[in-house]
């Protein structure tokens, strides 16, 4: 079995996205988990699925309960507020040596 690699994905738990193929095309909602090891995001409002579940000991009342799915983080693309679009994202170290991503339109920091 090969080693294992490090895994990255482009967005972080708690960016602004948007979906840019399959049924919630267009949707920007906030990424709620972010999920490096699969290549997955889970997206507020996006890829909703229905679970029926049953009454437990730390659920009293069972019942059926939307839930969002774990979508591919290829199908979302980082929101640039100041170019009101998904954009392709750089990365670029700072004169403090931090290193922040980057609008690739129009050169705005998107880390804040």
């Amino acid at each position: 079995m090969a080693a294992l690699e490090a895994k990255k994905l482009h967005v972080k738990k708690g960016d602004t996205v948007v979906v840019i193929s399959g049924k919630d095309k267009g949707k920007k909602a906030k990424v709620l988990v972010a999920m490096p090891q699969d290549q997955k995001v889970i997206v507020e409002g996006v890829n909703m699925s229905v679970k029926h579940k049953k009454p437990g000991k730390n659920m009293q009342q069972g019942g059926i309960i939307h839930q969002e799915s774990p979508i591919f983080g290829s199908k979302v693309m980082l929101w640039c507020e100041k170019c009101k679009k998904g954009v392709r994202v750089g990365h670029k170290l700072l004169d403090d040596k931090s290193k922040v991503r980057y609008c690739k339109d129009c050169g705005e920091v998107l880390d804040k």
